[in-house]
């Protein structure tokens, strides 16, 4: 048995532990807080311009901008958003664990690929993996804004134009509650039409007056585009890292208290050990007088 020191060592140390984890999820949820509110804002109006743009795109021609261009082979970039920091749970596992996925099922179908990540987390394991990243950005947890999401969006639409990648993919965790975040893995380049059955289905079809050009609309519009839904993206995930965060550092108060009723009840027990050991010894003593 652990003498009686020891154990009021481990009380103490997990006792500062429950304090740091408890700190922890305060800080977690204050960010979780204004995260949330930041993807509940940005969701609809990236979601709404996805949709406008691919209706006016069907009719138009692959050939008016480079960014609706059909892919003419299998060379694929993906972009993984993951964090800088840990302590959140399985976040950056699962993200992990996709993109191995993802990247298994190009190799099988011989297909070639790049990664581009956002955190350190995901860059460190794919070093670990062999997979080296070809682009990284760090310092975004917590910092999100959208002059990064344009600098990322930017650097992928000049490996698209410039013929170097067919297509662009994101892997990141959807927001979807504090305790439910779900991977998801999605097309980014080329920008997807709409076929004429939706549109017309939806309400939208039909023919539309651009003023100005559709070219001219079209260059400024598309670029922006991917800027916003990666900028939505590194929304979605900051939300759902501070959700994970705040779950995960929960449970670990709630394990330290846990722990810290263990230890105390072995202390109580080891203390009333040595008591009784001490009277036995005293009476024992007092007898071998007599």
């Amino acid at each position: 048995m652990p003498s009686l020191r020891n154990i009021r060592r481990r009380i103490r140390s997990v006792q500062s532990t429950q304090k740091i984890t408890k700190a922890m999820k305060t800080v977690a949820a204050a960010k979780f807080r204004r995260a949330q509110q930041r993807i509940l804002e940005a969701r609809p109006y990236a979601r709404q311009m996805a949709r406008v743009l691919s209706r006016l795109s069907i009719g138009t021609g692959t050939e008016i901008h480079p960014l609706l261009a059909r892919p003419s082979g299998h060379r694929v970039e993906v972009l993984v958003l993951s964090t800088d920091r840990g302590l959140c749970g399985a976040f950056n596992s699962n993200i992990i664990r996709r993109t191995q996925q993802f990247v298994r099922d190009r190799e099988e179908a011989g297909a070639p690929y790049n990664l581009s990540v956002v955190g350190r987390k995901a860059r460190d394991a794919f070093r670990h993996r062999s997979l080296p990243a070809r682009k990284v950005w760090t310092g975004l947890s917590g910092k999100v804004t959208y002059a990064r999401a344009a600098d990322i969006a930017g650097n992928l639409i000049e490996r698209f134009t410039q013929g170097e990648v067919d297509e662009v993919w994101m892997i990141y965790n959807e927001f979807k509650s504090v305790i439910q975040q779900q991977v998801v893995a999605e097309p980014l380049l080329p920008i997807r039409q709409l076929d004429e059955d939706s549109s017309a289905e939806s309400g939208f079809g039909g023919d539309y007056i651009f003023e100005p050009s559709p070219e001219v609309l079209f260059e400024d519009l598309l670029p922006r585009h991917v800027e916003i839904q990666v900028f939505r993206a590194l929304l979605e995930s900051a939300a759902s890292e501070e959700g994970a965060r705040m779950t995960a550092m929960d449970a670990a108060t709630k394990n330290a208290k846990e722990m810290i009723g263990s230890l105390t009840l072995q202390y109580n027990r080891a203390r009333q050990a040595a008591i009784t050991k001490e009277i036995l010894e005293v009476v024992g003593g007092a007898e071998a007088l007599k």
